[in-house]
């Protein structure tokens, strides 16, 4: 059996910082996997809060019965959250975030961690997120002139800094402030195979092609796959996504986790 979930987030109420192309992701990569025979369910914009989020996430992992293959996207803001567990060298838990963010709802590594930890044995997970995970307020903001057609047209970074949802709870912004001077050293911790669209120092932007708004990541990953013979691996697909990312335009490098053998052996969106 195959499965998909594609998540798409462009409005973010009382944040300010709305995206373009997350809602386009989300049915690109749905259709995509549709060409591959999945059954395929999308949230989006208000269908994607964190409860819905983490639902939907943890229904399609339970539901992945051995040598099934369930596919996760998201394409949104990223963030980060100070450390509660002491598990990070840098102080800090990567997170995304959902529509409803600015009432402090993220959905951190940690969860996804545990989620993801529950698949059952030899399921074939794929979590494929086209947002970042770092910086500064000062650095993800753009400052811009021209009309507002203009301004949406305008690359942005997929990122939330955390004093943009942080509200009400100063001891814990004075933590969120004191962590983000360190630098960033995050580990990846999953049980499934993991494709993002930058490192943790980097940003993912959401920008425009051929006037239309799409994650720079999601569209240099489709078209990589569309130019790709079937039956190639995950190894195979990164490559031609890396010709692709960094550009001069989106200077953002795609990343790859998982077992050698997951990315060496699985074949894209095959069982």
């Amino acid at each position: 059996m195959k499965r998909s979930l594609h998540i798409g987030i462009n409005d973010y109420p009382g944040t300010g910082s709305d995206l373009s192309g997350c809602i386009n992701d989300a049915h690109d990569w749905g259709e995509t996997l549709e060409s591959y025979g999945f059954q395929t369910t999308t949230l989006i914009d208000g269908e994607a809060k964190k409860a819905d989020m983490v639902e939907a996430i943890s229904k399609i992992v339970s539901d992945t019965s051995k040598d099934d293959i369930a596919v996760i996207t998201y394409s949104g803001h990223g963030t980060w959250v100070p450390d509660e567990d002491d598990d990070e060298a840098d102080g800090r838990d990567e997170a995304l975030c959902p529509y409803d963010i600015a009432e402090g709802n993220v959905l951190t590594d940690d969860e996804m961690y545990e989620i993801f930890s529950e698949r059952t044995r030899g399921a074939r997970i794929i979590f494929i997120s086209d947002s970042c995970h770092s910086g500064t307020l000062s650095r993800a903001s753009n400052i811009m002139l021209g009309n507002r057609e203009e301004l949406l047209k305008m690359p942005k970074t997929r990122f939330l800094a955390p004093e943009l949802y942080i509200r009400g709870d100063q001891t814990l912004l004075n933590r969120a402030r004191s962590v983000e001077k360190r630098g960033v050293s995050g580990k990846t911790r999953s049980s499934s195979l993991f494709l993002c669209g930058c490192k943790d120092t980097e940003y993912s932007y959401d920008a425009w092609f051929d006037e239309r708004a799409n994650g720079a990541f999601t569209y240099a990953a489709l078209k990589a796959l569309k130019e790709l013979p079937v039956d190639v691996t995950y190894r195979d697909w990164f490559k031609e996504i890396r010709k692709l990312l960094p550009h001069e335009n989106y200077p953002q490098t795609p990343q790859i986790s998982g077992s050698s053998y997951q990315r060496n052996n699985w074949k894209v969106f095959s069982e």
